[in-house]
């Protein structure tokens, strides 16, 4: 009788996994992007990062402890550090202090923490915070510093046009506009886009360091292809098929792959657990309709970025999806029609 049969709850055999441990290995393949916004953007980038970081760890530790009077603290399970790594990449190197903690708190204390906090929910945090950001202060937020100023330069930074909005000026404008934009575009060389020496916001610039990251998830299996994969192939194949009928109006694929934040949104935010769908079905449904959406935001919307609303409005529809696909329970028999 010593060795007794005990019963109890699944799960039975535990992966390993935990959420401290994905949110920290997402924080790691990170890192590649973020030397790269150090490299390109110098000490702006440190601050814009730092402050980002602080504001969101503060803001939950506060919130927790003193509204929601939670003896647990949550801070250390690496998701407030994560959106603040991805706040600060959705930003301009050279924006001000002060709105990049405006945005924290918004994206910690109503996004995050007003639902319930981790896991409750709704839409992706740090893509909240920047299109409140966005709305709020459109100016400050469209304003892009040109990489490889030096490291010193900040607030006083050099700014010019991004290739986003060069293609949003191809097909708004005509005349002399017109013709200006198409001359500065097919000048664009994909090796810079590739390897971040274009403008734009502080993460999203160099494609290269993105998708090392994504290698790295990849490889750790926190995240799947499912996402990433099917987002950026539907950008480029409508990206293709508008190219091809009008090349004077529309930007060609690798214009639209490399420049934006696509691949950042791809690969680190549209694959967040609470906001994306369950099953890989669903996902790749969900990975297809941000592509659309994307597209048609960047060619048709009042913005030249669409990645971030098209995430956004896809996390809305997620309940939607798991409920239409949802993964197959162990041992379930199919009901016969």
């Amino acid at each position: 009788m010593a060795n007794k049969l005990i019963v109890s709850l699944s799960p039975h055999v535990h992966s390993g996994d935990s959420v401290q441990k994905n949110m920290y290995w997402v924080c790691i393949a990170l890192i590649p992007a973020l030397l790269c916004s150090f490299i390109s953007f110098g000490v702006g980038a440190i601050i814009t990062t730092a402050i980002s970081v602080a504001a969101c760890v503060f803001f939950e530790w506060a919130i927790n402890k003193f509204m929601l009077k939670n003896p647990k603290c949550t801070v250390c399970d690496g998701s407030a550090i994560l959106t603040g790594i991805l706040l600060a990449f959705n930003m301009p190197s050279n924006i001000q202090p002060w709105i990049i903690i405006v945005g924290a708190l918004f994206a910690i204390g109503v996004v995050k923490m007003t639902f319930g906090g981790l896991g409750c929910n709704l839409f992706n945090p740090a893509l909240a915070g920047r299109a409140f950001l966005l709305i709020s202060f459109p100016v400050d937020m469209t304003t892009w510093p040109n990489p490889g100023q030096g490291f010193g330069t900040y607030l006083d930074a050099e700014t010019g046009a991004t290739p986003l909005a060069l293609a949003k000026q191809l097909f708004k404008t005509t005349g002399a506009q017109h013709e200006e934009a198409l001359r500065q575009i097919t000048s664009l060389e994909w090796s810079d886009m590739f390897f971040g020496n274009r403008g734009g916001c502080l993460g999203e610039v160099c494609a290269a360091a993105l998708i090392l990251g994504l290698i790295i998830l990849l490889v750790k299996k926190v995240i799947t292809w499912h996402i990433p994969v099917s987002i950026i192939a539907t950008v480029a194949v409508l990206s293709s098929i508008l190219y091809v009928s009008n090349p004077t109006a529309y930007a060609s694929a690798p214009v639209e792959l490399l420049s934006g934040g696509l691949f950042l949104g791809a690969i680190f935010m549209a694959t967040d657990y609470v906001t994306s769908p369950m099953s890989p079905k669903g996902q790749l449904v969900y990975g297809v309709a941000i592509g659309v959406l994307t597209v048609i935001i960047r060619t048709y919307g009042a913005y030249p970025e669409g990645m971030s609303f098209a995430i956004l409005i896809m996390n809305a529809f997620v309940p939607l999806i798991n409920n239409k696909f949802k993964p197959k329970r162990f041992g379930e028999v199919p009901a016969k029609k």
